[in-house]
C-alpha cells in the first residue's frame, strides 16, 4: 500500500495540545487512522479525565498510539519537522504550503490557542485560510487530506474503494 504509515520516510504523526472534548480526540483517532498517521499525541490533563468517553467509533486507539506526553515536543520522533496548524501572523496559508516529509503536526485546544513558546518550537507554522476557526478534528482532517492531496505517494482506485467502504455500501458508478 502506498501511503504514509508504510514508508519510513514519509510518515506524520498528530500532537494535541490540551484537548478539551473526548467526541474531537476520537474524530482525530478516526482521521488518524483513514490518513495513516503514525501516532497521536495529547498534552495537558482534560482529556485525560474525560477519556472515558471518547468516540473512536473505528477504534483506531487500538491499532494507532494515543498518548499523553507533558511535553509534546520530546515526544518528536527523529528527522521529523514539528508543524504548528494555529491562526498565527506570518503563517503560511496551507493551500501553499509544502508538507515536509516527515511531519509532527501540532494543533492547539479546541478553546484556545497554542502558546507562543509552543509556536516558537515549531520549525514551520500553517493556517488554514478560513473565515473563522475551525473545529479541531475539522482542522486536523483538512490538514491530513491537504498532504494526502499532495503526495505522490497516495493511493486510489476502485480496489482502495472496496477495502474504505462501509460494509452495507456497494455502489457502483457507470460512466456513459
Amino acid at each position: 500500500m502506498n501511503n504514509d504509515s508504510h514508508d519510513h520516510n514519509t510518515a506524520s504523526w498528530i500532537a494535541l495540545a490540551n484537548p478539551k472534548s473526548p467526541e474531537n480526540v476520537g474524530l482525530v483517532m478516526r482521521a488518524a487512522g483513514c490518513f495513516g498517521v503514525r501516532g497521536v499525541f495529547y498534552s495537558g490533563q482534560r482529556y485525560h479525565r474525560a477519556r472515558q468517553f471518547i468516540t473512536d467509533t473505528k477504534d483506531m486507539h487500538e491499532q494507532i498510539p494515543l498518548n499523553w506526553s507533558e511535553d509534546l515536543f520530546a515526544a518528536l520522533p527523529p528527522d521529523t519537522v514539528p508543524v504548528a496548524v494555529e491562526l498565527v501572523e506570518g503563517a503560511i496559508a496551507l493551500p501553499e504550503f509544502v508538507h515536509p516529509p516527515r511531519a509532527f503536526y501540532v494543533f492547539g485546544p479546541e478553546d484556545s490557542s497554542l502558546t507562543q513558546a509552543q509556536v516558537n518550537q515549531c520549525r514551520q507554522v500553517i493556517y488554514i485560510p478560513t473565515t473563522g476557526c475551525l473545529n479541531l478534528s475539522a482542522s486536523v482532517n483538512v490538514v491530513l487530506y491537504d498532504r494526502l492531496s499532495k503526495s505522490a505517494q497516495r493511493e486510489q482506485g476502485d480496489d482502495l474503494i472496496r477495502r474504505s467502504r462501509d460494509t452495507n455500501n456497494r455502489l457502483r458508478w457507470r460512466r456513459d
